[in-house]
């Protein structure tokens, strides 16, 4: 049975194509600074927002019209997994990513849910056989069911730890088996409401048990996926332990796991923390903590997280400029964490929604390399920090200075002259190169 049949394959046919079942930008052989589209991008499809999800918000139930919808328990998760291989070869993506129920219903004791979980793993496994689509990272969901409505590695319950450690042995397993090459931990309700009612130090060594424990079994089995943090400010919680890579970053020192872990950073989360996607990727850069990336956007007229598929030119451009100075992402890819709205509901729209995305982050890859290449942000920025390579700027820089020094040296300054940081017309040169990509602009 075909699930999409109304394309046999998405293909690039360029700018000026009419197909709306084409890419225009993502051209998967054409070379970029030395790689191709497909080894700087490392697309992947979710799971959950494109075979599970049903179109159901708080004020209306799922509407969303799947050839599979007429299915129930393991022949609908079987169903799923045929349509899931079929978009992936028609995409032509290299990756994709799931949630342990997001592909094996959940049975009435942890039991039947790891028996349902093999079951659908070895279907899987078998379509991977002859698929180019691998795993990028899969994970355990901690967050839907009643059980973790106190969390889960941080849940005042010690049965409910043992349960989500359960999970997440299993979940490791599944990774080895299918060859992961990330795990994620996304804490999605690894938080609290109130702290009258919250042992905050307890949940949180308890969580960096938790890793520890994860990292000790990944160890004995030989699953040698990077393991990754999420990081997401609120909701369903109020507020969540990882709430930005700074306090992810803060945390992983603390409980000594900085070298098991790097980040998955969320565009739509890292805007719902007040920062912008590029900041985040940015604080992981520069921290080497960079690891894999949900490409997404969210709506900044509403505050919570819609998980949209990434068409803000600006923001794939400025995502794109941090991985390539990231180098890459080594293990990690873009994955669509997203989902088409409510009102896009046909099966032709999971289509149309992807070839945006990942037209998107084509022409943001190709925009930040000639950036790049073309030294216009790099030449900017050094000019604008140059004091501190000559001086009593170099002295600051390299530790050869205290404050006895600096007062002397402020106390024979006269006026100071200041330079402007020129925002918009750097904003200019952006726009510049968006409007037309081989514009070569110098600094000034």
């Amino acid at each position: 049975m075909s699930y999409f049949n109304q394309v046999n394959k998405v293909s690039f046919e360029g700018a000026d194509s009419k197909n709306p079942f084409s890419y225009k930008h993502y051209n998967p052989k054409e070379t970029v600074a030395g790689k191709t589209m497909e080894e700087h991008l490392r697309f992947s499809v979710a799971y959950w927002h494109t075979f599970t999800a049903d179109g159901a918000d708080p004020f209306g139930a799922g509407n969303m019209q799947r050839p599979w919808n007429h299915l129930q328990g393991m022949d609908l998760a079987k169903a799923r997994v045929e349509a899931a291989f079929e978009l992936f070869e028609k995409l032509d993506v290299p990756f994709f990513c799931f949630h342990d129920v997001d592909v094996a219903p959940e049975g009435d004791t942890l039991a039947e849910s790891n028996r349902n979980l093999d079951e659908i793993v070895a279907m899987i496994k078998d379509y991977m056989k002859t698929s180019k689509t691998k795993l990028l990272w899969n994970t355990a969901n901690m967050f839907t069911h009643p059980r973790f409505v106190h969390g889960a590695a941080t849940s005042n319950n010690a049965d409910v730890f043992a349960y989500a450690a359960a999970k997440v042995k299993k979940g490791l397993e599944v990774g080895k088996e299918l060859g992961g090459e990330n795990y994620v931990f996304w804490g999605g309700r690894e938080g609290y409401e109130t702290l009258l009612n919250t042992d905050l130090k307890l949940e949180l060594d308890n969580l960096g048990r938790f890793y520890h424990m994860a990292i000790d079994y990944a160890k004995e089995i030989g699953f040698d996926g990077q393991f990754l943090i999420e990081p997401k400010p609120k909701e369903p919680t109020k507020h969540q332990y990882d709430f930005d890579v700074a306090s992810g970053l803060a945390f992983l020192q603390k409980y000594d796991l900085t070298d098991h872990f790097k980040f998955n950073i969320e565009a739509n989360h890292a805007t719902l923390a007040g920062h912008t996607f590029e900041h985040e990727l940015r604080y992981a850069r520069v921290n080497d903590m960079l690891g894999s990336v949900d490409a997404n956007q969210g709506d900044t007229l509403l505050g919570w997280d819609t998980d949209e598929f990434p068409t803000d030119l600006y923001s794939t451009t400025l995502a794109m400029y941090e991985i390539l100075k990231n180098g890459g992402l080594g293990k990690g890819g873009l994955n669509f964490d997203a989902k088409v709205r409510r009102g896009s509901f046909e099966a032709d729209d999971i289509l149309y929604s992807h070839v945006a995305g990942m037209d998107s982050f084509a022409i943001g890859l190709k925009v930040a390399q000639r950036l790049i290449d073309d030294g216009v942000l790099d030449d900017f920025v050094s000019e604008r920090y140059s004091s501190f390579t000559e001086g009593i700027g170099k002295q600051v820089v390299d530790g050869e200075t205290d404050f006895h020094a600096l007062e002397q040296h402020a106390l024979q300054l006269g006026e100071i002259e200041n330079r402007s940081g020129r925002q918009e017309w750097l904003k200019s040169v952006l726009n510049q190169y968006l409007l037309n990509v081989n514009a070569t602009v110098g600094a000034k």
